[in-house]
């Protein structure tokens, strides 16, 4: 019987109710120990018959197997998988171990776990229900949590129980949650007479519920331990009844008092993570236990068996059992299920059984081990894959051995999140081995966390000292590694350690795939950009992008774009991180889709699409928080601000907050300087719209890195003027034409005439602006090129050349307003006003204000693609495509695909 839970079950009940209209739905309900939750959950199930009910449980002890409660919980729509794309097929029958093959991206499965449950939805309303998420698998946790945060308007209801302090994997990152609380006094006092059914003294009632707090698993435990003469109030109570650890204490009492075997059954079923009664049954014969023993432990109470499961009461049963247990006993009996599973198809679980049960060093349970670490690797499940390797390395007597295995583990840890320990499993490794290639090894991945979470030069002498190390033993990965240290300098990042192997890394050999020649020309280029010769840089990469197609390698790719962006190359640079883009969406990469989509933003600000830099800013925004990893967002927030500024949008400051904070509470590592000079950005752009000269020149002036700096030339240039600081204005001209000159890109020729015209003598600008205009004609840099044609219409005006300053500021006019350069737009039309036009205004009855997602859906939509392609590049539900797109239609006043290709998107 439920008593006093109304509240808990109405919000449970509208939770389904949107589910069957057709809006998402996610809850968290947290709580102590047997306050409740499972109720809830079961109750909330059997009321719902007419829904797809998914059901699965985290089990403590099957933490290191990947997807397994997962696997529980799909089970019932496995053939739905035959419907999906097939990466997303692929990953899941991989997941899931039923495919062998190449690894998979682990969010891919969660791509592919939402599409089951969109899919299901389809058909009717779907609630998932998942108990003790705080004990979730960390690859289940990562895909369920991922698709909490990507449905949408889709028929599916998401309900997980977890217990307070005790997330373990599971973080719920911002979802919705609702806390279970002990019962009201009155509710409990009904639970204990309802559970007591006779007379009790009401001081004794009192007492329960104060010292139980109104926890509804204490409330009918406690009373079967107190003797009719306590309960009816004749002798006093004991003077403490803890809740959990009394419940726990009794669970093991009543335990104790069953026969040894049937003892022994429970901790079977403790040990056991499967719940299945045959292996349990085999398991029980190999230690000579029989039916009558595990219906003695049915029969307590303290187990319950199912049509196809087995399972402790409560997870307090299995805690209280396994840990009161001897060694030797727990042993005993993971040996005995080992042995069941052995030849069962289940090879993992027999591991980690065999793993419990062993003593000391044991070669064949190590073999084990690594094989299962590799298997969950290949499946995403890095987690798992982590604690395989530590627990094989434990157990492993070969001191090689035995490093190559912290190295994996290591490895794995930064995989799936956990750093700290991912440094010091490296330490571990590399002061226990003198392989040179081992020690390579150790140390990309040392820097790479470093670029990640620390300090960027010191990643870089990381890199530059292991690339020589290793390029006697293997001139490959030195290649690789020397490659990722160059890049660093051209960030700024430079430890000042040089590398003297460059020289004989950028030697062609004869043989070369595109790839090593490829890395060789990059080299090249980057370190040359870091020594400024950029003539030579550009023609190095010339030639490593003639060969950049030839590569299909996202570290390779989204490279050659850094190095184009360094160079200015704006074609090239768009065009390799849109390649490394399409290839981490399809292999489900979520971290380094976030990563291109961060670095796109540069080439649409550039390219002039504002439009296209707030879709992949908000999109990396929304991924980010999707996977847990709320630091990729600080650059996308940045870019947000920018563009707030530039538009003169109320947001601005909201964005510049949001980056604040992400910055005190989080490391940044190399994303810490960009982030910092996009701000600067934001803050000039910002203090320029004001008409704070001063201000937005403090700003602009204050940039660390040298290609963000060149980026916003004509920006910083052109505040120093206005500000009177000239010398600053020549001075950047200056750099800016070294550059210029080397590389020939039409953008900085342009922004240097610009530059000079601004400083110039009155007989010098007419030509100079002539000339800068001439250059942006095959720049494709819009903004700037408005900006040139604003200064120009203005220095015309001013020296009475009226009809001739027109043509220019009426370009800037409709430049800026195409752009929503909504400040920018105004000035050029006080100008146009004073040569003596009349400006035309666009009519904002014309514009189309949507949300995000909206605008995304509606640029992806008008380009031509379909509303399932639409989904499975933004990874929702075709349905949620529809429902935002109906959205669209709504706003604009259209019917149809059309018509929306003809909008004006703001």
């Amino acid at each position: 019987m439920m008593v006093g839970r109304d509240p808990e079950r109405q919000v449970l009940g509208a939770l389904v109710e949107g589910a069957r209209d057709g809006s998402a739905g996610t809850l968290v309900l947290r709580g102590e120990p047997g306050v409740g939750k499972s109720a809830l959950l079961d109750e909330l199930v059997a009321g719902a018959d007419d829904a797809t009910v998914l059901r699965t449980q985290g089990l403590e002890v099957e933490a290191p197997l990947a997807f397994a409660a997962l696997h529980r919980l799909l089970r019932p729509v496995t053939r739905l998988r035959d419907g999906l794309p097939a990466p997303q097929a692929r990953a899941l029958r991989v997941a899931f171990g039923e495919e062998e093959g190449a690894a998979v991206e682990p969010f891919l499965v969660g791509v592919a776990t939402l599409s089951i449950l969109t899919t299901a939805a389809e058909e009717g309303p779907v609630l998932c229900v998942v108990d003790d998420a705080h004990w979730l698998d960390a690859a289940t946790a990562g895909a369920l949590l991922f698709c909490a945060h990507r449905l949408g308007a889709d028929r599916v209801a998401l309900v997980f129980a977890a217990r307070d302090g005790a997330w373990g994997s599971f973080d719920p990152q911002g979802l919705r949650e609702l806390v279970v609380t002990g019962l009201d006094p009155e509710a409990s006092r009904d639970l204990l007479r309802a559970r007591l059914g006779v007379a009790s003294g009401p001081d004794v009632l009192d007492r329960i519920v104060a010292e139980t707090g109104g926890n509804p698993l204490a409330l009918l435990e406690l009373p079967a331990e107190l003797t009719p003469d306590q309960l009816s109030g004749v002798e006093p109570l004991p003077s403490q009844l803890h809740l959990t650890a009394r419940v726990e204490q009794l669970f093991l009492d009543r335990s104790r008092r069953l026969p040894p075997p049937v003892q022994t059954m429970l901790l079977l079923a403790a040990a056991d993570d499967s719940g299945d009664p045959d292996v349990a049954r085999r398991a029980a014969a190999t230690l000579g236990l029989g039916d009558a023993d595990l219906q003695g432990a049915v029969d307590s109470g303290l187990l319950v068996e199912g049509a196809t499961s087995l399972s402790l009461r409560h997870p307090l049963v299995r805690s209280a059992v396994y840990q009161a247990a001897t060694g030797a006993d727990r042993r005993e009996v993971h040996r005995a299920l080992a042995a069941a599973l052995s030849g069962h198809g289940d090879p993992d679980r027999e591991a980690w059984h065999r793993a419990a049960a062993a003593e000391g060093p044991d070669p064949e349970v190590v073999a084990a081990l690594e094989v299962a670490g590799t298997r969950a690797q290949r499946r995403g499940g890095h987690a798992a894959a982590l604690a395989a390797y530590e627990r094989a390395a434990a157990l492993c007597d070969d001191p090689d051995r035995r490093t190559g295995l912290t190295f994996a583990a290591a490895r794995s840890a930064w995989a799936c999140g956990r750093a700290g320990q991912a440094q010091a499993l490296l330490a571990k490794a590399r002061e226990a081995t003198n392989d040179p290639l081992l020690l390579a090894d150790v140390a990309r991945l040392r820097g790479h966390i470093e670029v990640n979470l620390g300090s960027a030069p010191e990643a870089h002498r990381i890199f530059v000292q292991a690339a020589q190390a290793v390029h006697p033993t293997d001139p490959a990965r030195a290649l690789d590694i020397g490659v990722a240290a160059a890049v660093m300098r051209t960030f700024g990042a430079d430890s000042g350690t040089s590398l003297p192997v460059t020289d004989a890394l950028v030697v062609p050999v004869a043989g070369d795939p595109p790839r090593t020649l490829c890395l060789r020309h990059m080299l090249v280029a980057m370190t040359q950009v870091a020594e400024g010769d950029w003539h030579a840089a550009t023609l190095a990469l010339d030639r490593a992008l003639e060969l950049g197609d030839l590569v299909d390698d996202r570290d390779v790719l989204w490279n050659l774009a850094n190095a184009a962006l360094q160079l200015g190359d704006d074609r090239a640079q768009q065009h390799f991180y849109g390649h490394a883009l399409s290839r981490a969406r399809e292999a489900g990469a979520v971290t380094a889709v976030v990563y291109c989509l961060q670095r796109l933003c540069f080439g649409h600000y550039l390219a002039g699409d504002l439009v296209a830099v707030r879709n992949s800013a908000e999109e990396a925004i929304s991924l980010g928080r999707s996977i847990g990893q709320p630091a990729m967002t600080a650059p996308p927030v940045a870019w947000l601000a920018v563009l707030a500024a530039l538009q003169d949008r109320d947001d601005h400051d909201d964005h510049l907050a949001r980056v604040e904070e992400l910055v005190a509470a989080y490391p940044l590592g190399i994303l810490a300087d960009p982030v910092h000079d996009l701000t600067r950005w934001a803050r000039g752009l910002r203090a320029a719209v004001a008409g704070d000269s001063v201000g937005a020149l403090h700003h602009l002036g204050r940039f660390r890195l040298p290609v963000l700096a060149r980026m916003s030339a004509a920006e910083r240039i052109e505040a120093a003027v206005r500000a009177g600081d000239t010398e600053a204005a020549r001075r950047w001209t200056d750099e800016l034409s070294t550059f210029a000159d080397a590389t020939g890109r039409p953008w900085a020729l342009a922004t240097v005439a610009f530059g000079r015209a601004l400083a110039a003598d009155q007989a010098d600008a007419d030509a100079l602006f002539e000339e800068s205009l001439a250059h942006h004609a095959g720049a494709g840099r819009p903004l700037d090129a408005a900006r040139a044609e604003l200064a120009y219409g203005e220095w015309l005006r001013r020296g009475q050349r009226r009809v001739d300053a027109r043509q220019h500021l009426r370009q800037a006019v409709e430049t800026f307003q195409d752009l929503r350069a909504e400040s920018l737009a105004e000035r050029a039309n006080q100008e146009l006003r004073a040569s003596g036009e009349t400006a035309r205004k666009r009519d904002p009855s014309t514009l189309v204000q949507l949300t995000p997602t909206e605008l995304q859906i509606a640029r992806l939509v008008s380009s031509g693609l379909s509303n399932k392609d639409v989904a499975a590049q933004c990874w929702i539900s075709p349905r949620t495509v529809a429902f935002h797109l109906r959205n669209v239609f709504a706003k604009a006043g259209i019917t149809s695909r059309g018509e929306l290709a003809r909008l004006d998107l703001g």
